[in-house]
């Protein structure tokens, strides 16, 4: 009988990982050049001195200016905020007055005998209201016009000292 012999196919071989060499840069040297020496002439040099001297000292006056620009603003803002808080204030009070006059009106009101009694309590009410309110509204107007002042004098004293020292 014939041998048969049986052949099985080459299996694949599969790259190992460590098999593998890693990549490596190759190495390059730079061209050295020769930089000639110059000499700076002297008036350069002077003039460099100067340019840094004067770029010196006008960052120090910048600096000096945006302090004291940073101090004023500091201190309006705090001005202004008691300022705004004093005006909410105020406001609360007035409303709580006009409220408790609304009240007291609406008690009268029920204890009146007479529908002319009741034209007679409105009419005096709002007789009252508006001396009340327009005084409120003057008292509310002079105290944002002192809080203004007050607010904006430290800038304007600023700006005008600021325009003085730079002339």
């Amino acid at each position: 009988m014939a041998e048969t012999t049986t052949t099985t196919p080459p299996k694949s071989k599969k790259p190992v990982a460590s098999a593998i060499a890693p990549f490596e840069t190759p190495k390059f040297e730079m061209p050295k050049f020769d930089i000639p020496s110059l000499e700076v002439p002297a008036a350069f040099r002077e003039f460099a001195e100067k340019g840094i001297a004067q770029a010196k000292e006008n960052y120090e006056k910048v600096k000096s200016a945006a302090e004291q620009a940073t101090d004023v603003l500091e201190d309006t803002y705090s001005t202004a905020s008691k300022g705004c808080t004093d005006l909410g204030l105020k406001l609360i009070e007035n409303a709580r007055v006009n409220t408790n006059a609304a009240f007291d009106l609406y008690g009268e009101l029920l204890q009146a005998k007479s529908l002319a009694e009741v034209v007679e309590k409105s009419t005096a009410y709002v007789r009252a209201q508006f001396e009340s309110v327009t005084g409120q509204a003057k008292e509310l107007a002079e105290h944002v016009q002192k809080v203004s002042t007050a607010t904006l004098q430290p800038i304007q004293e600023n700006f005008s000292s600021y325009g003085k020292s730079s002339t």
